[in-house]
């Protein structure tokens, strides 16, 4: 009997970690149509069918769930090989981090070249964008989230607290006056914020913390895009301290306004001990402490 390809249990694991044929294509960086064909011969070789097709996408079937089980284990074991044939030399291999977009671009990004330096074997993809990676899920080794995971194969711990405030140019406020109290927002002035119904994490939902029935009228689900629109002028805004308080441009509006927010630090409980992970989650740590002044500003 010829062995299954391990190239087919990838395709497997992305899809189900994914949902969606497209999803896992693009995360193995290959067309639908050969993670499609690795499935369709995987299911032959098993004899029985791996994922249900719904609407959403792909769902596993009982058959699946038990294969993922073994498939996991599989790919724990195929790291731990790695690792230790990479002994020695240091961590080796892909280390897939998800952060927030704001924390990723103006912390972690500018602070990264150290931490590859020091780690020449590792490849980092650095995933920033609107929404998470899921570490319970094995789409990524690690994640730094806005709230603590309540459920799920994962060791979470609080990573650190940060400030955010409003925000404005000088020139914005001289047109249109600087608010003296929260009140002051909904009369005259033009707000910057998230999009409701674009909104990945609750804790996001910041203006209603500073006056009930704010809204933004100038929005972006993006909060680098949103800072250069506060930049440029479009209006006040709220912004993590440790971007607003970069901006030399950018005073702070409101400054006894200040909202509170977490990040989490979370990793899955089989993977955590692996080198790779261990050496990220250590630096990661250490940099953060090195720039709480600016987070908790």
């Amino acid at each position: 009997m010829q062995v299954p390809d391990w190239n087919d249990f990838q395709a497997f694991l992305a899809v189900a970690r994914n949902g969606q044929l497209a999803r896992a294509a693009a995360a193995m960086g290959v067309d639908a149509t050969t993670v499609g064909r690795r499935l369709r011969r995987l299911e032959a070789r098993a004899g029985a069918t791996l994922f249900e097709q719904t609407r959403e996408g792909q769902v596993l079937t009982e058959a699946g769930e038990a294969m993922l089980a073994e498939v996991e284990a599989m790919e724990q074991a195929a790291s731990r090989i790695a690792e230790h044939a990479a002994t020695g030399g240091g961590p080796a291999g892909l280390l897939r981090v998800s952060l927030s977009e704001g924390f990723a671009s103006w912390i972690v990004a500018p602070a990264l070249p150290a931490f590859i330096d020091s780690h020449p074997r590792l490849m980092v993809d650095l995933v920033a964008s609107s929404g998470f990676l899921s570490p319970s899920k094995r789409e990524a080794d690690l994640a730094v989230t806005l709230s603590r995971p309540r459920a799920g194969p994962v060791i979470a711990g609080k990573l650190s607290d940060y400030a955010l405030r409003l925000y404005a140019t000088r020139g914005y406020l001289a047109r249109r006056g600087t608010p003296e109290r929260p009140g002051d927002l909904a009369r005259g002035h033009r707000l910057v914020g998230y999009i409701p119904d674009l909104l990945y994490a609750p804790e996001l939902r910041y203006l209603a913390e500073i006056e009930p029935d704010l809204s933004a009228t100038v929005r972006s689900s993006s909060i680098n895009a949103q800072h250069r629109m506060i930049a440029a002028g479009a209006g006040i805004g709220v912004l993590p301290c440790f971007i607003g308080d970069a901006d030399k441009w950018l005073v702070p509006v409101l400054p006894e306004q200040r909202i509170t927010r977490t990040f989490w630090l979370v990793t899955h409980k089989d993977t955590h001990n692996l080198a790779r992970v261990r050496a990220f989650k250590d630096w990661l740590t250490a940099l953060v402490a090195r720039e709480r002044g600016r987070l908790l500003a």
